[in-house]
C-alpha cells in the first residue's frame, strides 16, 4: 500500500462540490463518457476539463466590465469640456443611440 502524503505536502481544497453527470447529453449536461471522451481528446483530466468549460461559460455569459453609475451630470460634462482641448469640427454627443 502507497504511503500517504504528509499533511504538509497535501493541498487544502478550497471548496468542492458534488457533480452528478447526465445519464444522456443534453443541452444543460453531459455524461460521464462524454466528459471522459473530452478529456482524453484534450489531454487534459477531468476536472480540468469542467473547469475549461465554466471559465468559457463564465467569459461568454458574464460581463467583462463593473457596471458604471449611469449617465454623466451636467456638472460632469462641464468639467469634461474644460479638460479637454475642443475641436470646432467635432460636435459632442451625449448619447450613442
Amino acid at each position: 500500500m502507497p504511503a500517504r502524503p504528509s499533511p504538509a505536502k497535501r493541498k487544502k481544497a478550497v471548496s468542492g462540490i458534488l457533480l452528478r453527470y447526465r445519464e444522456t447529453d443534453t443541452t444543460f449536461g453531459v455524461t460521464r463518457a462524454t466528459a471522459t471522451r473530452l478529456a482524453k481528446t484534450l489531454g487534459l483530466s477531468e476536472t480540468q476539463v469542467i473547469h475549461v468549460a465554466l471559465a468559457h461559460f463564465a467569459r461568454q455569459n458574464l460581463p467583462a466590465y463593473a457596471p458604471d453609475d449611469g449617465p454623466l451630470t451636467d456638472e460632469q460634462y462641464k468639467r469634461i469640456r474644460e479638460l479637454v482641448p475642443q475641436a470646432g469640427f467635432v460636435s459632442g454627443k451625449r448619447r450613442l443611440f
